[in-house]
């Protein structure tokens, strides 16, 4: 199966990645929203690990706009600094399956992929 990572730290993308990779998956990655937005449209993906601070455009317009065109693979937002409650609701309305806070728990993280 194939997941898109889309971090722009690139120190905790190469460590998920390791992850997932161990784990069996295939793994594309993108580091900015623009990046992000066209692979989630071009490709289909089994799930998406989203950062919704990205550089470019945010993650969570990113997610509104995949969701706008009908795509409907999970998508786990992965955060550290939108914890309140608050950024939790906005991202499951965006269109969200999950929302996972950093540090990430390896074993929480493949429950969800």
């Amino acid at each position: 199966m194939r997941i898109l990572l889309v971090e722009d730290d690139r120190d905790l993308a190469a460590q998920i990645e390791r992850l997932l990779v161990q784990e069996g998956y295939a793994v594309d990655r993108a580091t900015d929203g623009p990046e992000a937005l066209a692979m989630g449209l071009e490709a289909p993906y089994a799930a998406v690990v989203l950062d919704p601070g990205l550089p470019g455009m945010d993650g969570l317009t990113v997610l509104k706009r995949w969701r706008a065109a009908g795509l409907s693979m999970p998508v786990i937002v992965l955060t550290a600094s939108r914890t309140e409650i608050a950024d939790m609701r906005e991202g499951v309305r965006a269109g969200a399956t999950n929302y996972l806070l950093k540090p990430v728990d390896n074993e929480l993280l493949l429950d969800w992929v």
